[in-house]
């Protein structure tokens, strides 16, 4: 996957490798690279060009856009955690298989959103902030927190405001991929929730004393998020009373 340029080409990868992947004996053994392949231009977050309103039809085309290259990029993260962590546990990977196939579907669904609305993939820079919040030097627990209840549960605190704004404009078609989108993000997020605490049991850490350590120990590598924090979405995805204390006073500080 990391080694092919086009987007389709991955999702067709990740589908036909990832499913039914264990009861294949299909070896994840493939090398990482330091940065995977793109058919768009790379270009740091901050030096893309301006964005159109959602009003727009391009505007809507490039948030889209913008969305399916975070969905790419967990799609990725995804597979390159089975490559790392051959020793998590069968049912972690398991699990983390079928989201890695959903995450696809996702960056399917914003692709074919962008050409209904008459644009393509590529048709605007591409950045790799996600690949580049991890490292081989990783460990489970911290790869667990750096993707699915920190990128993955800012992106329940974004989709939130973005469906609330969408839902004041009219003759807006993408509503419901974006829905669909989010939702789905939820049970990511649980995820990384559940399985952290449950890599922290055995390992006879105490999860509400090691995640302030652990998310002071990463701050420094963390994508700057400022969206509000969704207590009402972090709760549903297993977040308790603290940890959401936590981002909402880590939050304030990067205002």
């Amino acid at each position: 996957m990391f080694e092919i340029a086009s987007v389709r080409e991955k999702i067709a990868l990740a589908k036909n490798y990832c499913e039914d992947a264990f009861s294949k004996d299909r070896r994840f053994d493939h090398p990482v690279p330091a940065a995977p392949l793109r058919d768009a231009l790379i270009s740091p977050a901050k030096n893309h060009p301006p964005k159109k309103g959602l009003s727009f039809i391009e505007g809507q085309a490039r948030l889209l856009h913008d969305l399916a290259n975070i969905e790419l990029q967990a799609m990725e993260l995804g597979y390159r955690s089975l490559v790392e962590f051959p020793e998590a546990p069968q049912e972690f990977r398991e699990e983390l298989l079928k989201i890695t196939v959903q995450e696809s579907e996702h960056l399917e669904l914003c692709l074919n959103a962008i050409e209904k609305l008459g644009h393509k993939w590529g048709e605007w820079p591409v950045h790799l902030g996600l690949w580049q919040a991890v490292g081989a030097n990783d460990s489970l627990l911290d790869r667990i927190l750096i993707v699915h209840r920190y990128l993955e549960g800012s992106g329940l605190d974004a989709g939130e405001t973005l469906l609330r704004r969408l839902n004041s404009l009219s003759g807006v078609s993408l509503k419901p991929v974006l829905k669909t989108i989010f939702d789905d993000e939820v049970g990511h997020v649980e995820f990384g929730s559940r399985w952290y605490r449950e890599i922290c049991k055995l390992q006879k850490l105490d999860p509400q004393a090691d995640f302030p350590e652990r998310m002071a120990k990463l701050r420094s590598i963390l994508p700057r998020r400022v969206e509000p924090i969704s207590r009402a979405k972090r709760l549903e995805a297993g977040f308790d009373e603290a940890e959401i204390l936590y981002l909402e006073n880590l939050r304030a500080s990067m205002i």
